[in-house]
């Protein structure tokens, strides 16, 4: 497995590598060895630190998990890699199980914008991904593998656009256009 560590308004030292390298041994077990683990890490302005981590497994399917910490890096790096670890267990037999081969087509893109906060409500982030076909079966496991609480998919059954989502209460929720 390979490493890719990354830092936004901190530097990576010494230490924080060999923490990093220390942990993922044991995922190294059930990753290629070809995959690249993407380490993301930032100081925000309130010396909050976040740890973002990416997992691309197998054929186009993303693993993601994200953590912060008050001040402490290595927290927030050991609460991360500890959900990454999770994930990887979880969805690995589900992935050999369930998984159509054309089930995912492309990495989705994302693409990011940061602005400064104001008192208004205004766009912050901005994402475009590859809107495609796929069963719901197919969009609640992208959803689960993403780590995100909604997603939007073409339903191939009613080649409409509709949007998955995770209720409060842990059920799922699913959004179709009317006729």
């Amino acid at each position: 497995m390979k490493l890719s560590i990354t830092a936004r308004n901190m530097s990576v030292t010494p230490a924080i590598t060999k923490r990093i390298e220390k942990k993922t041994e044991t995922m190294g077990r059930y990753l290629w060895p070809e995959t690249e683990m993407q380490i993301r890490m930032r100081k925000e302005k309130n010396d909050r630190r976040v740890v973002e981590i990416t997992v691309p497994m197998g054929k186009n399917v993303i693993l993601r998990s994200e953590s912060s910490a008050d001040d402490n890096l290595f927290l927030a790096i050991d609460q991360a890699l500890a959900k990454m670890e999770r994930q990887i267990r979880k969805h690995r037999t589900k992935l050999g199980k369930n998984l159509r081969e054309e089930a995912f087509a492309e990495i989705p893109e994302y693409i990011e914008e940061d602005a400064p906060e104001e008192e208004e409500r205004k766009i912050v982030r901005k994402k475009t991904f590859p809107v495609r076909p796929m069963s719901v079966e197919d969009a609640i496991i992208e959803m689960e593998l993403l780590g995100h609480n909604f997603f939007a998919f073409v339903n191939i059954d009613t080649e409409r656009t509709n949007v998955l989502y995770l209720r409060k209460d842990g059920n799922l929720g699913l959004l179709e256009p009317e006729a």
